[in-house]
């Protein structure tokens, strides 16, 4: 097989192969939206002749507690914010300071234009700490906590009040014993996990606060939900009408591209054989 006929070839396989490969790619980083938690009803209706099934998902209940500040405040002032949350008591001396740590640099991480020196873009994201001993958790007790990991409290709330209310928040509305299997003390909500809220206040994710793996898939969900236009997932990055016609156009070119060679290799074919007769 000559030069020519061997490079043929290896076109007529690599441009299909590439465009596979291509697609392939597209299809495997398409973007996937976070997962909604936390079904309260489904509807059923007709739309165009079949049966469609509306999930209507539950959103968490609005609370007044007392920040580190001693402000009174409520989750719904926070309209249009991704909210993460988690559990913590100012005395524990066991996994509360790492969730501490790890939702400080994540806080750090939202700094305005990306200088961790910067104070946080409160606009973005909003970071809730219960305190799960409110009785024993003072706002004086709060503030020295805070204080001392160096917690910007211009969109990290750490909350004490009522403590039938934190707990009910905890087990009712966040649902922070479901989906994992570690079980959780319902006397003592003392969770690793850090939970992500939505602009519509709807469960998005639960994470485990002390894995790095974890904290790093929430951090691309924040993302994911910060660039959202809606609560639907994100379509495929491409159409596939467009995708089958890119294939086609592939293909044609390497027939194209195919023939072009062969026939110039035809061409060349006689010219060599007259050179041959002539010199005979």
């Amino acid at each position: 097989m000559t030069k020519k006929a061997l490079l043929a070839v290896a076109i007529a396989v690599l441009i299909p192969l590439a465009s596979y490969l291509w697609l392939k790619q597209a299809s495997d980083n398409a973007t996937v939206m976070p997962a909604h938690y936390l079904p309260d009803t489904v509807i059923n209706h007709v739309e165009k002749g079949q049966m469609v099934n509306d999930t209507v998902w539950h959103r968490v209940a609005n609370f007044h507690l007392v920040n580190q500040l001693g402000d009174t405040v409520s989750l719904y002032d926070l309209q249009g914010k991704l909210i993460v949350m988690d559990f913590f008591f100012t005395s524990c001396g066991s996994i509360c300071p790492l969730l501490t740590k790890n939702m400080l640099t994540m806080q750090r991480s939202f700094a305005r234009g990306g200088d961790i020196m910067s104070a946080p873009d409160s606009s973005i994201v909003q970071f809730i700490s219960f305190s799960i001993d409110p009785e024993t958790d003072s706002v004086a007790k709060l503030k020295k906590y805070a204080d001392h990991f160096g917690i910007d409290p211009g969109n990290w709330w750490l909350l004490t009040g009522n403590r039938d209310t934190i707990y009910n928040y905890a087990f009712e509305q966040l649902k922070v014993d479901k989906f994992d299997t570690v079980p959780i003390n319902p006397d003592f909500v003392h969770t690793t996990r850090f939970v992500l809220i939505d602009k519509n206040f709807n469960v998005r994710g639960y994470y485990n606060g002390l894995d790095s793996t974890s904290l790093n898939k929430l951090s691309k969900d924040i993302g994911l939900l910060m660039l959202a236009v809606d609560d639907n997932p994100q379509k495929l990055p491409f159409d596939p009408a467009l995708m089958a016609i890119f294939f086609v156009i592939a293909i044609v070119a390497t027939i194209v591209v195919t023939r072009l060679i062969f026939r110039k290799k035809n061409t060349d074919e006689p010219t060599a054989s007259a050179g041959n007769t002539q010199e005979r």
